[in-house]
């Protein structure tokens, strides 16, 4: 069974991380289960980089084949916001996924709705020879003011989707798996997973 790192500790993002791959029957860990205890600082301009940063720090750590994410919500009203900043996007201190759904419907309440917007995830593959593979999704949507739904983390609860008629909280696994910009940018990629796990790339950049 061929192993690979996914780099998150993010209980919510690894569930869905993992019901993407367990059919592909490799053997998935996360740095708390090699005993890996980094922060990588994501000082990146882009969702590429973000996750090659995290991707690239959890391969050198562990030698293992990683695979890393950078998501974020893209408000059409603000111009993009929060984008690559959306993990950290408040002035409080600490602040909790709550506290950031707060303050981005503060933001948007001089904005006439739809609050149109949508997700992004860039998925990076990086390899112990110095391969990294990228990936992308995406799923359009639009705010709501009301938090719905119980399945998700970050804006998921405030995040509505026309194509499916619900929040991306209020989707089971397999519509989440369907719908979401993480599940798109993790399908697409795993043709090249097959390929590294099988020993079928090489070389290095």
């Amino acid at each position: 069974m061929r192993r690979l790192l996914v780099a998150t500790n993010n209980k919510g993002k690894l569930r869905e991380i993992l019901s993407l791959l367990e059919e592909l029957g490799l053997d998935i860990v996360t740095p708390q289960m090699l005993g890996i205890d980094m922060e990588v600082e994501e000082h990146g301009s882009t969702y590429d980089e973000n996750a090659s940063l995290k991707a690239v720090a959890l391969v050198r750590a562990s030698g293992v084949i990683t695979l890393a994410d950078d998501s974020g919500l893209e408000v059409d009203a603000l111009g993009g916001q929060p984008g690559i900043h959306s993990a950290r996007f408040s002035p409080l201190t600490n602040a909790t996924d709550a506290d950031r759904r707060v303050y981005l419907l503060s933001k948007l309440q001089a904005h006439p709705r739809p609050w149109t917007a949508h997700f992004h995830c860039t998925v990076a593959i990086a390899t112990p020879q110095g391969e990294v593979f990228y990936s992308q999704g995406d799923c359009p949507g639009e705010i709501i003011p009301d938090e719905r739904g119980s399945n998700g983390f970050g804006y998921d609860p405030i995040f509505f989707i026309p194509e499916g008629g619900l929040t991306m909280a209020e989707l089971e696994m397999p519509d989440k798996n369907r719908l979401s910009h993480r599940a798109r940018a993790v399908k697409a990629a795993i043709p090249t997973l097959l390929e590294l796990l099988h020993g079928q790339a090489g070389g290095t950049v």
